[in-house]
């Protein structure tokens, strides 16, 4: 299973409908981690590609969509929450 970084950029608040419809669309995934405002880390056998269309399906066409593959990768972080850095220590 891949550990894939979810950013996106909304033209809107995040209180907006389309932020929350995207919020609870991310979060069926399953197994994730809200980190930063506007990013997500998700647990899947999906590509970047294949997490991204999905995505551009929720979103608006003004909007911005970025998924990285972040498995095993080296990481550092400050001012995270403990329940946020457990999930990075066991996923990534």
């Amino acid at each position: 299973m891949k550990t894939l970084l979810i950013s996106y950029d909304l033209k809107g608040l995040e209180t907006s409908d389309d932020y929350k419809k995207l919020i609870e669309y991310i979060k069926n995934y399953g197994t994730w981690a809200k980190p930063l405002y506007s990013q997500w880390f998700v647990r899947t056998e999906k590509t970047c590609t294949t997490v991204r269309d999905e995505i551009k399906g929720e979103v608006d066409s003004n909007d911005k969509v970025l998924v990285l593959d972040v498995t095993g990768i080296n990481w550092s972080a400050y001012n995270l929450s403990k329940e946020v850095i457990e999930w990075m220590n066991e996923h990534l």
